[in-house]
């Protein structure tokens, strides 16, 4: 087997790029681990519990014990399936704040400067304001990647928003436009009632094409020749040969393994393990980035939350009527109403994000005690934290050691102790007198800087925006992985393009500038000329240096 261009990984990246590569006449060939994204539980937005929870979408990873977490170790879901972990994630679209891609640019990803990454996200979007505003000169509308929000009837969406503005902050109509700093409307990738993953998106319009196929496998290690990638070797022997470039694009976890097993990485690492050095990139596995977040639950004193329909009965109802029609609780992830915030005077741009949800529930699908409640998912967007992705063994079956380092500076604690204050200022609003009924976590008495940090570590969990493994910066950084071209430096004939390449984690969740780093990679490996950069500004709070709302 043999194509101009080979893929390894058909996530957010892949996907995209299978498209745009195919698209622009070269063969494609897609080397996929996991299998079909066919199945009510993996399409049905509101079930987005269960793909993540089972072994048939995800490869089961956990984290290291954390030591800064009493020793806990945390769950890592990531997509094993046709779209990776956008067919599994909460389907949460946020691009990120501008000055994210600045940062990106300033640490030596030129060329990657929001003017720059600006048109791809335009490009990928087919973005629909479902009746509540938004800015449209901001946003693509004929893109493959449906862009909607839900439509927010629950009275909590709305309480939630005012409240925020009640507290003093901003309100924002569209916080992937001009203005991200705000309480608004969340958006999600479900199009007419099904999870909208780059599996639907871009790989099956991709493979409608002659010129693109998809191949089901593991993958051993890239095959180097003379200090080039000519193809990829899979674990049952299968070779794929590429004709111009191999693209590897398996996630911020799979990605800098794949590179160590093939003896891309640091040299006395891959030395230790017996592992012929094909170029020596201490970056690779390093700069590990995560958000990390808290669900701040409260109870409700009218039964109007989601709780009401957490039994068999009603779950069968919105299961069928989804199943028959496409619409009712089932086509919306419930994630309706969102809020960027800063923490405090002098910080630039938000680093705190909430997510709203009219039910008090773990992202495992377990429920409180006390029944009807709602929550926020809070944490800080810029952790100073940083972990590792290193090999256990040569076995390309076994999951590499994936340590977090977690809440490792005190920055973080500082902040985690903010978010909570922050949240209960909101839930204390006037526009939540008639819902609160008590706080169900942390719970009233919980208020000391101590009792805070024992239940941020007995509680915190991961966002699941794992990035950063293979960074991308100037071709003259040591360590940095990938140059601004996505061109693997030491190897000839290797491209990267995943969420491994950030610099530094952005301002929201992760899929979104995943699929745009696809798109703009997918240029870089055609050599076409550019999008032309786009100078719109992004809006700052005016007084940032003096206020913090």
């Amino acid at each position: 087997m043999e194509a101009d261009y080979v893929i390894v990984g058909a996530g957010s990246a892949g996907c995209a790029m299978a498209y745009r590569l195919s698209e622009a006449g070269r063969s494609v060939l897609v080397v996929e681990h996991g299998g079909s994204d066919v199945g009510p539980f993996i399409q049905m937005p509101a079930a987005l519990s269960y793909p993540m929870n089972m072994k048939l979408y995800d490869w089961g990873y956990m984290s290291e014990p954390e030591p800064h977490l009493g020793g806990r170790r945390l769950v890592t879901p990531r997509g094993k399936v046709i779209g990776g972990s956008s067919s599994i994630n909460g389907m949460v679209y946020v691009r990120g704040h501008a000055r994210d891609f600045d940062t990106w640019a300033e640490m030596g990803a030129d060329g990657w400067a929001y003017a720059d990454v600006l048109p791809y996200f335009k490009r990928m979007e087919n973005w629909h304001d479902c009746g509540h505003g938004g800015d449209p000169d901001w946003r693509g509308n004929d893109g493959p990647l449906h862009v909607t929000r839900g439509p927010r009837r629950n009275p909590l969406f709305k309480a939630f928003v005012e409240a925020g503005r009640q507290a003093g902050y901003e309100l924002t109509s569209d916080y992937n436009g001009e203005k991200q700093e705000g309480f608004g409307p969340m958006e999600q990738t479900v199009w007419q009632g099904r999870r909208w993953s780059t599996a639907n998106a871009y790989l099956r319009p991709a493979l409608e094409r002659e010129n693109c196929d998809l191949v089901n496998g593991l993958v051993d290690r890239i095959l180097i020749e003379d200090g080039r990638a000519i193809g990829i070797r899979l674990v049952d022997g299968r070779e794929i040969k590429a004709r111009c470039e191999v693209v590897v694009a398996a996630g911020s976890i799979n990605s800098p393994k794949l590179l160590l097993m093939s003896g891309i990485g640091p040299a006395v690492e891959l030395a230790a393990l017996g592992i012929d050095v094909k170029a020596d990139r201490p970056g690779v596995g390093k700069n590990l980035q995560d958000h990390l977040e808290l669900y701040i639950q409260m109870a409700s004193s009218k039964p109007i939350t989601l709780y009401k329909y957490w039994n068999m009965i009603w779950k069968g109802v919105i299961g069928a009527q989804w199943l028959l029609t496409k619409t009712g609780l089932g086509a919306s992830n419930q994630f309706e109403s969102a809020a960027f915030i800063r923490s405090r005077a002098g910080v630039e741009y938000p680093d705190i994000q909430f997510h709203f949800l009219p039910m008090a529930v773990r992202y495992d699908g377990t429920a409180p005690a006390e029944g009807h409640g709602f929550q926020v998912h809070v944490g800080p967007m810029r952790s100073p934290s940083r972990g590792e992705v290193t090999l256990k063994s040569t076995d390309p079956n076994e999951a590499p050691r994936i340590f977090f380092n977690y809440m490792s500076h005190e920055q973080d604690w500082e902040d985690f102790r903010t978010c909570i204050r922050l949240t209960r200022e909101v839930f204390a609003q006037e526009a939540f007198k008639p819902f609160v009924k008590h706080e169900i976590q942390p719970g009233e008495a919980v208020q000391s800087d101590d009792e805070l940090d024992g239940f941020i570590r007995e509680h915190a969990e991961s966002a699941y925006h794992p990035c950063g493994t293979c960074r991308m910066g100037r071709r003259d950084d040591t360590h940095a992985v990938v140059d601004p071209e996505a061109r693997v430096i030491g190897v000839e004939g290797l491209r990267l393009a995943d969420s491994s390449l950030l610099p530094q984690i952005t301002n929201g969740n992760l899929n979104a500038p995943s699929i745009m780093v696809g798109e703009k990679a997918a240029d870089h490996i055609l050599g076409k000329t550019l999008l032309p950069a786009m100078n719109d500004r992004s809006w700052i709070h005016p007084d940032w240096r003096t206020e913090q709302r």
